[in-house]
């Protein structure tokens, strides 16, 4: 089966098109979670300080979402999200996602098709073609969502925009950012050793729609990000971040090709190292772009040093430059929190346009989220939004995997290359 998202989905229905419930003011926004250790914990946390009352919880290993649990005693437990859903439905108004990447998209597919409004994390999706999906599926029901690309949220990346968009750089045609990841091992083989399974866990769940294996420690927990089946690597990890301000400011959605070159890769495995390099095209009055980036434990020795940076100064770990023909901005953060013009020299002589972009409450996305179930604003990272962006991302890894250049038609989500192609989704197994 090849949409199993879709199909859960469409049993969880009840008929016809469910859409989400904008609620009123005293109204309590019921939240159920799907993932609660790790990123699940603070997703759930940080709703609860934005106003939303837990009634539902769902890990698929019990031991990682103990500290969670325990906060939460009264309230009903899960290993399967499917089960939570449809047991609690009419109980259910929002849901975050917060689990290994691969099942992002069933989880957040059946939810918004029950008329749920959604929060899941970063990369929206595990495939180009769930991000797709997802996008449409949203709008569709008309639910509320936002991917957990927190910095979206922020000053910095509203600083950015007005500072490109107002004509304060130049026109942009370079954009340089680098990653220390993977902080996690990748380039890995598959282990021969067939290990017992955790007795608080699930496994059967944990996989969800990925292919069969035996269960091991080098999987599960937080190690998942460096195999393919469950992660998206590096790239997958930091640049729904750190190319955030770049896609935004200089409106870039699809690129036109990509091509990448690696170090370490395995069959199942993402690489040790990689370097990226996206290309975009004319966009309205804006120039051709070339976007570059580079993770790894030397991303910041392999990142070219940009012009203007103050030779006492060190490249920072992670980090990202705009290179605009009057200035080049430069940030030295995962999430664009501190950009500024070098040299420093450059930054204190900068004009600094008008603040026109409206900004978020203690740049909180998840009281942007709630705000926004109650009538709000529309949330900055919705779908209509990091979908695209996610698609864009998420291109890079077909470019690292297939090892050729990718020219590509994002309206078609169409690739050149067969190989390339094969990658845009995925088999899913039936659980």
């Amino acid at each position: 089966m090849t949409d199993l998202g879709v199909a859960l989905a469409e049993a969880a229905t009840k008929g016809g098109v469910r859409k989400g419930r904008i609620l009123k003011k005293g109204q309590k926004l019921r939240l159920a979670a799907v993932g609660c250790g790790g990123k699940g914990q603070s997703d759930i946390m940080n709703s609860v300080a934005a106003g939303v009352e837990v009634v539902a919880l769902c890990d698929a290993d019990f031991k990682r979402g103990m500290d969670v649990f325990k906060k939460f005693p009264d309230v009903p437990k899960y290993k399967d999200f499917r089960k939570m859903l449809l047991e609690m439905d009419d109980k259910i108004d929002a849901v975050t996602v917060s689990t290994p990447d691969h099942m992002h998209f069933p989880a957040a597919m059946m939810a918004i098709s029950m008329g749920k409004h959604v929060y899941v994390q970063k990369p929206l999706s595990h495939t180009i073609w769930e991000a797709r999906a997802l996008t449409e599926a949203a709008r569709k029901h008309q639910v509320v969502t936002q991917m957990g690309n927190q910095g979206h949220a922020g000053e910095g990346i509203r600083l950015v925009r007005e500072w490109i968009q107002s004509g304060g750089i130049g026109a942009v045609h370079e954009v340089h950012i680098w990653c220390n990841r993977p902080i996690w091992p990748q380039g890995c083989t598959r282990p021969t050793e067939v290990e017992p399974v955790p007795e608080t866990m699930d496994w059967n769940a944990w996989l969800g729609v990925a292919p069969e294996r035996p269960y091991n420690s080098c999987y599960a927990p937080f190690k998942w990000r460096g195999w393919w089946d469950f992660g998206c690597g590096a790239l997958g990890d930091m640049a729904c971040h750190q190319m955030d301000a770049a896609f935004w400011a200089l409106d870039l959605k699809y690129p036109i090709s990509v091509e990448a070159t690696q170090e370490g890769m395995t069959d199942e495995s993402a690489p040790k190292r990689s370097k990226i390099i996206y290309k975009f095209p004319k966009r309205g009055k804006l120039p051709p772009l070339t976007l570059y980036w580079y993770d790894g434990d030397n991303s910041n020795q392999v990142c070219p040093r940009p012009k203007g940076l103050e030779e006492s100064r060190k490249m920072p770990s992670s980090g990202q430059y705009i290179i605009g023909e009057k200035n080049t901005i430069f940030d030295e953060t995962d999430y664009c929190r501190s950009p500024r013009i070098i040299p420093e020299t450059a930054m204190q002589a900068f004009k600094r346009p008008p603040k026109t972009i409206p900004r978020v409450p203690n740049g909180d996305p998840h009281l942007e989220w709630v705000t926004a179930c109650f009538g709000g604003p529309k949330p900055g990272s919705n779908f209509d939004y990091s979908g695209p962006f996610t698609e864009m991302v998420l291109l890079g890894n077909l470019a690292v995997r297939v090892g050729k250049k990718v020219m590509w038609d994002g309206k078609k989500l169409k690739a050149d290359l067969p190989e390339a192609q094969k990658l845009v989704t995925k088999p899913y197994r039936v659980f």
